[in-house]
């Protein structure tokens, strides 16, 4: 039996499709250093779009990796890293350089999907992390909590989802 996503993220140009199946971890809007500098190499692509917000962060809706999949164009997907030993892959559908997905050569659980990838009722955003990072003169609105770094909220939500994966839930 094949199952269907809960919601789907496509390219710019409809080529690359992402399946994400059930309710996400957490909808966040990202200023660190590293997620800016990517934005800027992407953004700097042939024909990209934004990357980030008006307000210099970069949203994300984090799926747990069972729960994420390539269904249409994964051969037209490229990760990019800041550096070349960095475990984190900034992946772009090369089609028409959108910024698809950011997943990791090991370690977390997760993928952190870009929320303007996706169509449709979005969850609602949660958190703005790594505020402290976000560029001079911009003044983030008070519709949800703003944190310095990382809030032990979605430190917390991040641990049960990986618990949740090693229980079979």
């Amino acid at each position: 039996m094949t199952r269907s996503p809960t919601m789907i993220a496509s390219c710019a140009c409809g080529r690359v499709k992402l399946g994400a199946f059930g309710r996400p971890i957490v909808s966040a809007a990202c200023y660190c250093d590293d997620c800016r500098t990517a934005a800027d190499q992407i953004e700097a692509l042939p024909n990209a779009s934004a990357v980030r917000d008006p307000d210099g962060g970069t949203a994300y809706i984090l799926y747990r990796k069972d729960r994420f999949e390539c269904s249409e164009g994964a051969e037209l997907l490229r990760p990019y890293k800041l550096k070349e030993t960095s475990p984190t892959n900034r992946v772009v559908a090369t089609c028409c350089n959108s910024a698809m997905f950011v997943n990791f050569d090991r370690g977390p659980h997760w993928v952190s999907a870009y929320r303007a990838r996706f169509r449709g009722e979005l969850p609602p955003l949660q958190h703005r992390i790594c505020t402290k990072f976000k560029p001079d003169g911009v003044v983030l609105p008070d519709d949800v909590p703003s944190h310095r770094s990382y809030p032990s909220g979605l430190i917390v939500k991040l641990l049960a989802s990986r618990i949740a994966i090693a229980l079979g839930r």
